[in-house]
């Protein structure tokens, strides 16, 4: 007889946003519906003729990292270090008590330490490749993101991963720590996401045509593209067993997740794909679309992006879908990041009662008719949120998130 896996729960959050730092003032702005878009301030935007974004503001990562060294990390490291931070503190440990357990650690990312990639590219135009600075060299493996976490910590003995799979990463790293706690490989996982704005970032998705000039309106008829952002978010997965031993507070069950990559496109989405990947993961949670209470979609706000992400939800959930909502709304596209805060958002959203909603929406379009929940948050009853995460090249990831009860 096959033991059954072991359940795997959220006991601890890690937010850097644009809309809030740390879980309590990340809730409050997505109750509040905030969206924070002003010029980008992190480059040179000389020569576009537009340049918003949602930065993070007013976050000193020394009031969080105490045993590295803040200059030897770049802005992104400083992120996901801090986020883990605060995933600790919120579940009430230390990397001090974590250090005897059998630990894991996956941060998923699109861009890496971009804004030093960005630095080494100018230098190396400038002056030649003999004269870049291997400080920032150094800091610019992908790697980083990930030991940077287990080196603050003090968690020598855990081999951290990074994923690399842009807009979906921060699903993978979840489901990557789920496996590891399921497998009975590790009792904890810090997992997540980062991302930090960047030049080569904006000016991809610029010279792509799908940089919207102001604000992002996902699922609206005058939707006009992605918004550059940053952010990470950390969350403490544990054993069910773990974290009723020592009395943690749960803020949601990690039910399970599918992950495909179709490879149809370098960046157009496939419908089929999605919807394979829906089924996968509900099959893998053990729910029926039925179940499902909320949809956290990839919502980018691009034209093709949102018609082909409804009409997938709608092959797998029928004409009346649960109320599908887009945090890029509010957040921007905080690339590797943006599936990490989604599944914190659901596990606000299930644990506070509420329906983060889908801002700087106008205009409804025919092609996305769904309940987007339009401007401000509603009071829901929420048991499961399915949290969806979509990259180029057809790298799917969805978690299913549910509300923590007790064992019968």
């Amino acid at each position: 007889m096959t033991a059954r896996p072991e359940r795997v729960v959220v006991t601890g959050r890690g937010v850097v946003s644009s809309i809030g730092i740390g879980a309590a003032e990340f809730a409050e702005g997505l109750r509040a519906g905030r969206n924070e878009v002003a010029p980008i301030t992190a480059f040179d935007t000389t020569g576009f003729a537009y340049a918003n974004g949602s930065e993070v503001t007013g976050f000193d990562p020394a009031g969080w990292i105490t045993r590295t060294p803040v200059e030897t990390l770049g802005r992104a490291s400083a992120f996901a270090v801090a986020a883990a931070h605060m995933a600790l503190t919120e579940a009430g440990l230390s990397g001090e008590q974590l250090r005897d357990r059998p630990g894991h650690i996956a941060v998923g990312t699109a861009d890496g330490e971009s804004q030093d990639i960005d630095a080494l590219a100018a230098e190396t135009v400038a002056r030649g490749v003999d004269a870049v600075d291997p400080a920032l060299v150094e800091r610019a493996g992908t790697h980083r993101l990930s030991a940077s976490i287990a080196w603050e910590l003090g968690l020598e003995d855990v081999a951290p991963m990074t994923f690399a799979t842009a807009c979906s990463a921060g699903n993978y790293a979840i489901g990557d720590g789920l496996d590891a706690i399921r497998l009975g490989d590790a009792d904890y996982a810090l997992v997540g996401g980062v991302d930090a704005i960047c030049r080569r970032s904006f000016a991809s998705f610029y010279r792509l045509g799908i940089m919207s000039p102001d604000r992002c309106r996902p699922f609206d008829a005058d939707r006009q593209g992605i918004l550059s952002s940053e952010g990470a978010g950390i969350l403490l997965l544990e054993s069910l067993t773990s974290a009723r031993a020592r009395g943690a507070t749960i803020y949601a069950e990690v039910l399970g997740y599918g992950l495909n990559c179709d490879a149809h496109h370098s960046f157009a989405p496939e419908e089929k794909s999605i919807q394979a990947c829906m089924e996968m993961a509900l099959r893998d949670a053990g729910v029926r679309p039925d179940e499902v209470d909320l949809i956290s979609a990839h919502g980018t706000g691009t034209k093709s992006n949102d018609e082909t992400e409804v009409r997938a939800i709608k092959s797998v959930y029928g004409d009346r879908p649960p109320p599908v909502v887009s945090l890029k709304s509010m957040l921007g596209h905080t690339m590797g990041a943006s599936s990490a805060l989604g599944a914190i958002a659901s596990s606000i959203a299930i644990t506070e009662g509420f329906i983060p909603p889908t801002v700087n929406h106008r205009t409804p379009d025919p092609e996305c008719d769904i309940n987007c929940v339009p401007n401000q948050s509603v009071p829901a009853d929420l048991r499961i949120v399915q949290n969806n995460g979509f990259a180029f090249g057809g790298n799917n990831a969805i978690v299913l998130l549910g509300r923590y009860e007790e064992p019968q």
